[in-house]
């Protein structure tokens, strides 16, 4: 069965929601994407993306596995797109692609399954990925179109620190009633 599309759909909710995992996750942390194909509904869209994480632990055996669903809607009052990530688990890589088949086929997609996309934490695969949609369809407040935040130093981030310290008042505990000062 293949994935019902009776219209236009939003062409910048896959792109955008890539971008989304890219600034959660980090480019150079993703390892896979797979990109289920968009149920798509008038000018409504829904889908899933499977991400293949390196593990936080740096263990070279063993993946994160996450999954994006997302909720896009263009209207006469503008864009609308929504996702969210949640952490599955953790396996070694080669558990992850019968896994994956198996969730399109529990959706019913048998027919058409989802892209696979090799990235093995090159930030540049992934940016070339999003070359594929038209700068247009991307978010501009996301990498990779928006610069890269300068990276702060050490000394800087304990400086930043210590001035928010410095600047926060201590909190006030009242005192149990019944006690007095």
């Amino acid at each position: 069965m293949a994935p019902k599309n009776d219209g236009p759909g939003v062409p910048e909710a896959i792109p955008r929601t890539v971008q989304g995992i890219a600034d959660r996750l980090g480019p150079p942390s993703i390892d896979r994407l797979w990109i289920f194909p968009p149920r798509v509904r008038g000018r409504k869209e829904s889908g899933l993306i499977v991400v293949s994480r390196f593990a936080t632990d740096g263990a070279p055996d063993r993946r994160q596995l996450f999954t994006a669903s997302y909720g896009a809607e263009r209207t006469g009052k503008g864009l609308t797109v929504e996702w969210s990530i949640s952490e599955e688990g953790a396996a070694p890589p080669d558990r992850f692609p019968p896994v994956v088949q198996g969730v399109g086929r529990r959706a019913g997609e048998s027919e058409v399954g989802p892209r696979d996309v090799a990235i093995h934490g090159d930030p540049e695969a992934l940016r070339g990925l999003l070359d594929e949609w038209e700068a247009s369809m991307l978010d501009e407040s996301l990498w990779p179109v928006a610069p890269e935040p300068e990276p702060e130093s050490d000394s800087v981030r304990a400086s930043a620190a210590d001035s928010a310290a410095e600047a926060t008042p201590a909190p006030v505990t009242p005192a149990p009633a019944g006690v007095s000062e």
